[in-house]
């Protein structure tokens, strides 16, 4: 055999081992943010039930203004900054 070809793919061996090392050491290493993707996992899933029954979550806030307008405005009034503070992580984001 060539040994041109045999240097190659003793080359390429040695990189497929090199590679399979670093692939492992970054599994290892993401390991550490397993928990914050499960609580952003956690809060999407939030939001798409909130989306889904946005007519119960009407009909639960018109319920709470009815019966007390206080403590109704100042969730309205969370809610709105939250609102704000997502559409400017959009921004920051996208």
């Amino acid at each position: 055999m060539n040994p041109e070809l045999v240097e190659l793919a003793l080359r390429k061996q040695r990189l497929q081992i090199r590679i399979a090392d670093q692939r492992a050491a970054m599994v290892r290493h993401a390991q550490g943010f397993a928990p914050v993707f499960r609580g952003v996992d956690k809060a999407v899933d939030g939001l798409v039930w909130a989306r889904d029954h946005a007519p119960l979550l009407s009909g639960v806030g018109l319920f709470l203004l009815a019966v007390r307008p206080r403590a109704a405005l100042r969730w309205a009034r969370r809610g709105w900054a939250g609102w704000q503070l997502v559409r400017r992580v959009r921004a920051l984001v996208s």
